[in-house]
């Protein structure tokens, strides 16, 4: 099976982007991080991916899915919420 990718879109260290990757860290260990590949990219520094991505706020937290792309933003600070959202089933990823 092919690895899904998450991608957090942050810009530069602000407070926000530092909740979010943390919240991301304790995501991955709710969903176990098997199969799973995760970037995270700093608008600051590589504008022109977020341009491609079309990402217009930070952070934002994209699922590349074979079926569709989804994304959320904000902080990722409910982890059920962000889970449900993304379409992410907790229980079948344990």
């Amino acid at each position: 099976m092919a690895a899904r990718l998450l991608r957090l879109y942050i810009a530069g260290n602000s407070a926000s982007s530092r909740r979010a990757q943390q919240n991301l860290e304790r995501l991955r260990e709710s969903i176990g991080a098997h199969g799973w590949d995760v970037e995270i990219i700093d608008v600051l520094d590589r504008p022109e991916l977020a341009e491609s991505a079309r990402i217009i706020a930070t952070p934002t937290l994209s699922y590349e899915d074979s079926v569709r792309t989804r994304r959320i933003v904000g902080d990722l600070s409910d982890t059920v919420r962000v889970l449900e959202f993304l379409g992410i089933d907790q229980e079948d990823e344990a």
